[in-house]
């Protein structure tokens, strides 16, 4: 209201009282649900004059962390048990006279601007790999969301996989990474508009020696960037039992990476592909979330934990019995098992900038699902959709 300062102390009490109020809200609104108006409140203490979070951006364009500060609100731990529930496909594939797509897979998603942004992945009737943008404002418009496939973008032609967005602060700039057989960037000052990604840069000169000497039939792929205070790290598997990390200091990035080192090492079946790392909001700890494979031969998600992006992971929820998120811990809404793969995937963050923060109160998985009467094809062929899971609370 005109005339009216709200300043820093009334308005880290009424993000208090929201927060209690969404919490117990929480069995009935999705995180997506939560996700506007939090943001909307930060602008506003930002606004004030609040030192703790950084207002976002202008329409579209470039802008800050729309996280709140940790300290201003409850935080819940992760839990050891996680139970989910899933929609059915949101988004599928939408193919027109020059892309006769067959999935969209291995999304990436961010909250910015009052608008859900996706960038995917999608596989064609010829087996060719590219990226494709959506966006909208409610989840319930996701299926009617026009795409716009990022090879119309002359300098994004041919083969980018696996993709992974977020808003590097620093710099003051959205980074795009994905694989192209080279681990890949692009950058650009509005993510709207996907048209404005830059020519993409190699972050290696060739495959690093680690790689090459514990890859075995497998190949480096799923690239993932975060960054702490200090430096950036780059996760990625390798189809073959390796999760690897690389890094660099936060003023070199994108440059300066350096040789990647084992961080753990399993079967194939157990650490396959998928990764994902993530910094748990207000706490010291981290986790990583990776598919394997179950007796079934199913995809799943296991789950570690570190108190940092360069310690020792320990498991958290991470066997087909126990798993971070996998069938035997998901509960579809409309009582239908329209996949048993829950599949390469993001969370849903608390804010969309480097330091990928989640809030294991308000938790959403974006994940890839296909119907199990059609997978007897060729990988390209598998018709993949998105859905969301939402986290139960205990």
């Amino acid at each position: 209201m005109p005339g009216i300062v709200l300043y820093r102390e009334s308005a880290l009490v009424m993000l208090a009282a929201l927060s209690r109020l969404l919490k117990g809200l929480n069995g009935v609104l999705r995180p997506w649900a939560v996700a506007a108006p939090v943001v909307a409140i930060t602008l506003v203490v930002a606004a004030a004059g609040c030192s703790g979070g950084h207002a976002a951006g202008g329409a579209g364009g470039a802008g800050g962390t729309a996280d709140i500060d940790a300290g201003a609100r409850e935080v819940a731990p992760l839990p050891s048990t996680f139970h989910w529930t899933s929609t059915g496909p949101l988004v599928a594939p939408v193919p027109d006279a020059t892309h006769p797509i067959l999935s969209v897979k291995d999304p990436s998603v961010v909250f910015f601007d009052g608008r859900w942004h996706i960038y995917a992945t999608t596989a064609n009737t010829a087996g060719q790999w590219s990226l494709v943008y959506l966006s909208f404002t409610d989840w319930s418009e996701a299926a009617a969301a026009q795409p716009y496939y990022l090879d119309q973008n002359p300098l994004l032609r041919g083969y980018h996989a696996a993709p992974q967005v977020f808003f590097f602060r620093p710099q003051g700039k959205w980074y795009l990474i994905f694989q192209s057989g080279q681990p890949q960037y692009t950058t650009t000052d509005d993510l709207s508009h996907p048209e404005t990604w830059a020519a993409p840069q190699n972050f290696f000169p060739g495959v690093p020696a680690t790689v090459l000497a514990n890859q075995g039939t497998g190949f480096w792929l799923d690239f993932w960037t975060i960054c702490d205070a200090a430096r950036c790290h780059l996760f990625f598997t390798d189809d073959n039992g390796g999760f690897y990390r690389s890094d660099t200091d936060v003023q070199s990035f994108p440059q300066g990476f350096g040789e990647p080192v084992v961080v753990m090492k399993a079967s194939k079946g157990d650490l396959f592909e998928g990764g994902a790392t993530y910094h748990v909001a207000g706490r010291d700890q981290y986790l990583t979330m990776i598919e394997a494979f179950g007796p079934t031969g199913n995809r799943y998600y296991r789950s570690f934990v570190a108190d940092s992006l360069e310690g020792a992971w320990t498991p958290l929820a991470d066997s087909w019995s126990n798993p971070f998120a996998g069938l035997n811990n998901v509960t579809f809404d409309d009582g239908v098992t329209w996949t048993r793969d829950i599949s390469h995937g993001e969370l849903i963050r608390d804010g969309h900038d480097e330091t990928l923060t989640i809030d294991p109160g308000h938790l959403g998985f974006l994940y890839q699902g296909v119907d199990p009467t059609m997978t007897a094809v060729d990988y390209f062929q598998l018709p993949y959709r998105l859905a969301l899971l939402t986290l139960v609370q205990p």
